[in-house]
């Protein structure tokens, strides 16, 4: 009798079940199709025009801004607390995990809401900032602020998961030579973790980039301060659709590239790693 280890691998299938044919080709004329929309009507001959435009500059600018400095705080706070949550055990961990990943599925306004109520002027930390002088409602700052409350849990959850997969054995053989922490931690640790950290960047940025519910809520849409480039499409598209529709597709470019790069070049080769 042949062991389980000489046992040829199991095939996979050759073709695509018929059962599976119609619903998946659904899912792909629902995700495919609004695209194809968006780039057979954009006005690809106003679209240096549009570009040009002071309003676009200004928001393209403010989106920038937001998302950068959003995903300079996900790094610095989200990669302790990622870290927290796949290596220490503590009481609570799994519901502190669970509240992490909330603004994933929470509605963006409703996060914008509870952003108010946090750091508005009558919101919890509202008052003592102020006494500080430090505004965050319908600022930059804000718009930070509320791209880094719906970025985080991607950061978060990527580097959680890298760090879980991680192989321990070397960080404990640093530690027994008297490595510290801090150094295992930056010569270990920190690029065994390195492609996952890299997924959960570009997708927080490219989260933080795409946000419009919490913004508008948190930070409103003021021109050149806190209109991003969700803001102005939305704005611009009753009285302009062309130049919304411009818009709309500087948005796919960038948000296609970062998606393409992050499969081909993080994604797919750290899921072959842990595979293997």
């Amino acid at each position: 009798m042949s062991s389980a280890a000489e046992r040829p691998p199991a095939s996979r299938p050759r073709s695509l079940p018929t059962l599976f044919a119609v619903p998946a080709l659904a899912a792909l004329v629902l995700l495919v199709l609004p695209l194809l929309g968006l780039l057979a009507r954009a006005p690809w001959g106003d679209l240096g025009r549009t570009l040009g435009d002071p309003t676009v500059i200004r928001a393209l600018r403010v989106s920038v801004i937001s998302s950068t400095g959003a995903l300079a705080v996900c790094l610095v706070c989200g990669v302790p607390l990622a870290w927290f949550l796949a290596r220490v055990d503590f009481p609570g961990r799994s519901v502190l995990r669970g509240v992490v990943l909330v603004p994933m599925v929470l509605p963006p306004v409703v996060g914008g809401v509870a952003l108010l109520l946090a750091f508005g002027p009558r919101g919890l930390l509202g008052g003592p900032l102020d006494r500080l002088g430090i505004t965050l409602p319908f600022s930059t700052a804000g718009t930070i602020m509320a791209a880094t409350y719906v970025a985080l849990p991607f950061l978060v959850l990527a580097v959680e998961g890298a760090l879980e997969s991680v192989d321990r054995a070397a960080e404990e053989v640093a530690a027994t030579l008297g490595a510290s922490a801090w150094r295992v931690f930056w010569t270990i640790t920190l690029p065994s973790i390195r492609p996952g950290l890299a997924s959960g960047a570009a997708l927080a940025w490219a989260r933080a980039l795409g946000e419009f519910g919490a913004t508008i809520t948190f930070a409103g849409s003021i021109a050149g301060v806190t209109q991003t480039m969700p803001l102005a499409v939305y704005e611009v598209l009753p009285t302009d659709p062309a130049g919304a529709l411009t818009l709309s597709l500087l948005m796919l470019v960038t948000s296609t590239t970062v998606i393409i790069a992050l499969r081909s070049q993080w994604l797919v080769p750290w899921r072959a790693r842990r595979a293997s």
